[in-house]
């Protein structure tokens, strides 16, 4: 059984979940209305993983017989600049979930919530993974500056991108 703490922080997590995946869903719309689907196609899949992780912490809170309690979520930002600023600002977004997983860590072992934390070490992993991908492709868009050719092979490569669910 959650303790109240630990299931008020979850029930949070799912809005922070929830307000990633429309933040990428925002920054998935911009760069199709630059005609980068390439871009976009990474976004939206982007998208869908966070909704997978709200999902995950969802159904964590009603295994353990907590309520899941379902917040307003904040509308994200909708004009944005280029595809380096983009990016920089969703590794900038990886790493503020990162901390947050990690504020739930240090909850879970101060509530002796065994369940929780284990739970939540696929989430530590999974933030490795993200913000990893995330500052790779800020990397290459350093490396790629304004080559239109080197943006457009970028951009053949992010439409590659399929979702899978996590496990």
């Amino acid at each position: 059984m959650l303790s109240k703490k630990m299931e008020k922080a979850l029930n949070e997590q799912i809005n922070a979940e929830l307000y990633s995946s429309y933040l990428y869903l925002a920054m998935s719309a911009h760069f199709a209305d630059q005609n980068l689907e390439g871009f976009a196609n990474w976004m939206r899949i982007q998208a869908q993983e966070e909704l997978a992780h709200a999902m995950k912490f969802f159904d964590h809170i009603i295994e353990r017989d907590g309520q899941a309690k379902l917040a307003a979520i904040k509308g994200p930002e909708s004009t944005f600049k280029a595809p380096l600023e983009i990016f920089q600002a969703a590794f900038e977004h990886e790493k503020y979930i990162s901390g947050r997983i990690n504020d739930l860590v240090t909850l879970a072992i101060k509530e002796n919530d065994h369940a929780s934390n284990n739970f939540l070490q696929w989430f530590v992993g999974e933030q490795v993974e993200e913000e990893a991908t995330a500052n790779g492709i800020v990397q290459q868009l350093k490396l790629i500056g304004k080559d239109a050719a080197a943006t457009f092979h970028l951009d053949i490569e992010l439409a590659k991108r399929i979702f899978t669910p996590p496990v």
